[in-house]
């Protein structure tokens, strides 16, 4: 099994690199239900679902969970964020969770951070749609396509507010 290949053609290379980055983060992490990127604040919302409803407790043990993790791994690393908050709904009988991270300080390896602790707190019920086990070779390197156009994105000046999300096997992105 493949990852899926992408080529764009276009005169606006910094939006290429954008939903480039949208897709990947889609296929590489299927608990991730869907991604936003919003130009003006330079942030990436990732939307998680869990499969029941989070009492405030629970959120708030989830928060102080993710804030410190990150906090952790960026002091290990000598880095600085700027952004890092967490939003939740009800949706029926589903908690609908927003982590927001500002482009320009986050890397892919706390984005891996982000979703398996979201994996580890939520164990079998955070919503995924199904998908195959790929084999580690093909995660590393969609793991390091992601760095990458990480790396593109910080500094862009693009205008385009785009969102992501799955439906049925397949990765839409969408431009407002």
């Amino acid at each position: 099994m493949t990852f899926l290949g992408v080529c764009y053609k276009g005169k606006n290379n910094d939006v290429n690199s954008s939903v480039g980055l949208l897709i990947s983060i889609l296929v590489c992490y299927p608990e991730v239900a869907a991604i936003n990127f919003d130009p003006e604040k330079q942030l990436l919302r990732f939307t998680f679902m869990y499969s029941k409803v989070l009492i405030d407790n629970e959120l708030n043990d989830l928060k102080a969970r993710l804030l410190s993790s990150i906090e952790v791994y960026n002091l290990l690393e000598g880095k600085d964020n700027n952004v890092i908050l967490l939003n939740s709904q009800i949706c029926d009988n589903l908690t609908i969770i927003e982590v927001q991270r500002d482009v320009n300080t986050l890397v892919q390896e706390e984005i891996t951070l982000i979703v398996e602790l979201f994996r580890q707190y939520f164990n079998n019920n955070l919503v995924t749609e199904g998908y195959d086990y790929y084999i580690e070779e093909e995660i590393v390197a969609q793991e390091e396509m992601i760095g990458h156009m990480l790396e593109r994105m910080k500094g862009t000046s693009q205008d385009k507010y785009l969102f992501a999300f799955r439906e049925e096997g397949k990765v839409l992105v969408f431009d407002k």
